[in-house]
């Protein structure tokens, strides 16, 4: 997935993220539940094959824009959809925006 642009990355990104358990198996993930829980920025960046730091940085705008949550387990940062979010900012887009 190495090359592909930006917003391909996050709209995949996105993608992955309605079905965590799905796209982020549990040989991956070190514990928790992906659905309730949310994935890593280090299992992103091993599906995308890039650097964690790059991970981050998509999955930080994502949340900046209000797409994602986090949640903060231990030391690390977990990152799952808003649902709501991603409906309001479908319609709007839907409506001509």
């Amino acid at each position: 997935m190495t090359g592909t642009p930006s917003g391909s990355t996050r709209r995949t990104i996105l993608h992955w993220l309605e079905d965590p358990a799905a796209h982020f198996p549990a040989g991956r993930r070190r514990r928790g539940d992906p659905a309730a829980d949310g994935v890593t920025a280090r299992a992103v960046a091993a599906k995308l094959g890039v650097p964690r730091r790059t991970a981050a940085a998509h999955l930080d705008l994502l949340a900046r824009l209000g797409l994602l949550r986090t949640r903060r387990i231990r030391c690390r940062t977990h990152y799952r959809r808003d649902e709501v979010r991603i409906a309001e900012v479908s319609r709007m887009f839907e409506k001509g925006w």
